[in-house]
């Protein structure tokens, strides 16, 4: 119970440190910007936005045309005579003269021709509309039915094509004439329903009405799965990208908060306090970072309730919303300056959002989608249930790093590493030599191999993602480079951070035993990991590539600590200065072993 009230009371100090940190003059103008924006927001809302106003400039010579395009306020409509028209058409976008339009040739006439069309398009629709029989206005009606079709990497390892190749003759039927019963004449909904949804379908906005959908499911037209030609639309990867501003922005954006927090407290010094109180350094971290936890799991329960989502869209964000925490709290700790600050934070940003967005454009489409959490929320929306086995897919990276981040930031969450004004680089190797015990060396390097683990497979998924749609050569190269560099710089880390630490300890003999050290650590937590979570990518083309053999262990092993040895004895023969040739020459010999292996020469 002890703990319990520690961490009580530091969340209490964080909110009210928080609350009273703007002064007394900032909190009023902050109050009257608020209020500021509520009005302009009310106002927007009411009278629209008007930046398209009067865009482009039309001369027609009907009235009833005229009339039309007056509706749209991106038209300022000229009512003249043809004559007119013709001698004075360069001084408008596009002319309609007895019913034909002619526009400038540039680029702004052929989309002052698009916004017409489209106008167009919708004053037919609502003369359809408006007919008694809408049967006969609209005589074709398609039944959506979506059907889940989802490629894993068979296609592209094999290298075929996803469809046939077009015939060069006719087409002729293959196999057993099945059965189809004939689709009901009538719909189950009536005249007015329809009538109903048409005009909802026409007033609303197509380029907008996709997203309000997408976060809306429950919101339909009144059509049930039933749509008109003209209401069709090809899906579009890219509307996932809505996911990213509704609920990861957020989340990350109050992260910062906590990041800002723990940079004053080194600033000000004002971090001496806690850590002299009679606190663990434990529930230092977690009273602190609990306001903000609470603080983002009400935004994601609140973003869920809006859009009437069932409350398990959350679940696939809290592992997310814990790594945001646990980045917030090592890059505040790591950092010299406010400067610094923004440079790290803003890479993080790019790197983390690009994780969670470039894998969630393939949902539905592709089995490599299922390692963004984001791919769950879209299932969730989508009324598609996912099991356990997708859930540690898609989270088991971010529970683990999360894990590791806040090992490192407890560990070293005292007055030498706070109040530290060393280099980046310096500070992180420094990080890293808190968790190596003086005692047992060998056990250490061990362990840091084994928890580097997943950010190798993060940083490896996220180059998976770039490369696995390119042509099958190209892929596999870029795999083999960067996978082997990624795995070959998380293994030197330990090594080179003890090297620095103690340059004497690395004797040929303690060489050889920390590189063993290492390459079982390593070959221990990559296993665990792919076991327990990876097998789709695994068993293909590209995790042999990437995470090697699962059945051989030793081949591996021996890889894993030859590449160690290459890049220790480089450093050792060579000093610091060889530190880059070292690792180069590694991730050489990572290279070759895998060119060997995928060429099929070990049976």
């Amino acid at each position: 119970m002890g703990a319990l009230t520690n961490i009580a009371t530091i969340a209490r100090w964080e909110v009210k440190r928080t609350l009273t940190q703007m002064s007394r003059d900032t909190l009023p103008l902050a109050v009257v910007l608020f209020v500021l924006l509520v009005i302009v927001m009310g106002f927007a809302a009411q009278s629209g936005m008007h930046l398209q106003d009067g865009m482009y400039r039309a001369g027609v010579d009907d009235p009833m045309i005229a009339q039309l395009l007056a509706s749209d306020n991106r038209f300022a409509v000229y009512e003249l005579d043809r004559d007119t028209l013709w001698n004075n058409y360069r001084a408008f976008d596009l002319i309609v003269v007895r019913g034909q339009v002619y526009a400038i040739d540039s680029e702004k006439g052929k989309a002052a021709v698009k916004t017409l069309s489209r106008d167009y398009a919708k004053y037919t629709a609502s003369v359809y509309n408006q007919q008694e029989d809408l049967f006969a206005a609209y005589p074709l009606w398609i039944d959506i039915q979506n059907v889940k079709s989802e490629l894993d990497f068979s296609a592209t390892q094999s290298g075929q094509y996803l469809s046939a190749r077009p015939a060069s003759g006719a087409p002729v039927p293959e196999g057993e004439v099945a059965e189809i019963p004939t689709p009901s004449p009538t719909l189950e909904f009536t005249m007015e329903e329809l009538r109903s949804g048409l005009t909802q379908t026409e007033a609303g906005s197509s380029q907008i009405s996709r997203y309000t959908e997408m976060l809306s499911p429950a919101s339909g037209s009144g059509m049930g799965t039933f749509k008109t030609p003209s209401q069709l639309s090809p899906p579009l990867p890219f509307d996932s990208i809505i996911l990213i501003f509704v609920f990861i922005f957020p989340l990350y954006f109050s992260s910062q908060f906590f990041m800002m927090s723990i940079m004053n407290e080194r600033i000000e010094r004002k971090g001496e306090l806690l850590l002299s109180a009679p606190v663990t350094t434990t529930s230092i971290i977690v009273g602190k970072m609990l306001p903000y936890l609470i603080m983002m799991l009400a935004i994601s329960a609140a973003l869920t309730v809006y859009l009437k989502a069932p409350l398990t869209i959350i679940l696939p964000l809290v592992p997310v919303i814990l790594f945001f925490l646990a980045s917030a709290l090592v890059i505040g700790m790591v950092s010299r300056s406010f400067k610094e600050l923004s440079f790290i934070s803003i890479f993080f940003s790019t790197v983390a959002t690009s994780y969670l967005f470039f894998p969630s454009i393939f949902a539905n489409v592709h089995v490599i989608s299922m390692i963004s959490p984001l791919t769950l929320i879209i299932l969730t929306l989508q009324g598609t249930a996912y099991t356990v086995t997708d859930y540690l897919f898609s989270t088991a990276l971010f529970w683990l790093t999360a894990a590791v981040l806040f090992y490192f930031a407890a560990r070293n969450f005292n007055e030498e590493r706070l109040f530290s004004e060393h280099a980046l680089v310096t500070r992180i190797r420094e990080f890293m030599a808190a968790s190596i015990s003086e005692k047992h060396p060998f056990l250490s390097l061990f362990l840091l191999a084994g928890l580097a683990i997943p950010f190798v497979f993060m940083l490896q998924l996220m180059c998976l993602v770039l490369f696995f749609n390119l042509p099958m050569p190209l892929s596999l190269v870029l795999l083999i480079i960067f996978g082997a560099g990624i795995e070959e710089l998380a293994k030197a880390a330990g090594i080179y951070t003890l090297y620095m630490q103690n340059p004497q300890f690395l004797s040929w003999k303690n060489l050889v035993i920390a590189c063993g050290a290492t390459a079982i650590g390593f070959l221990v937590g990559e296993k665990l990991l792919l076991f327990v979570t990876l097998a789709q990518i695994s068993e293909s083309v590209f995790g042999s590539i990437l995470f090697l053999s699962l059945g051989v262990l030793w081949m591996p092993l021996l890889l894993h600590f030859g590449a160690t040895v290459v890049f220790t004895i480089t450093l050792k023969a060579g000093r610091v200065r060889w530190r880059i040739a070292g690792l180069l020459f590694a991730t050489l010999v990572h290279c070759l072993y895998n060119l060997y292996f995928i060429m099929g020469w070990l049976k």
